[in-house]
């Protein structure tokens, strides 16, 4: 996964649940937790991402995640350019279908 990729998922998943655990995010994208952790800070350091820990809690290493009003407009414009990149790669995808059904004498023009 590209690191422009994980940081739209960490993004979308945060904006989703502020309450994930780096544990939990690991597991979910199944991505390392070091490269969790590094990411997260990455993004704080951007001023994207919040980091709150709640020092009443019980559970000491309890933290929420909050996207920054920079963070909701970087995550808008990762998922544009994601967006563009996808429809690009199928627009590729049907045109190799289509040469790939010709080359097998199934010559229709329509692509499934």
């Amino acid at each position: 996964m590209k690191e422009t990729e994980t940081e739209l998922n960490l993004l979308r998943r945060i904006e989703r649940n502020p309450n994930y655990t780096q544990r939990k995010l690991s597991s979910d994208m199944v991505i390392s937790l070091g490269k969790v952790n590094y990411c997260l800070r990455r993004l704080t350091e951007k001023g994207w991402v919040k980091v709150h820990n709640f020092h009443n809690s019980k559970n000491k290493s309890a933290y929420v995640y909050l996207l920054t009003p920079k963070g909701i407009e970087e995550k808008g414009r990762l998922t544009y350019h994601f967006l563009q990149r996808k429809i690009d790669e199928y627009d590729q995808l049907k045109k190799e279908i289509k040469k790939l059904e010709k080359e097998v004498g199934r010559g229709d023009d329509s692509v499934r």
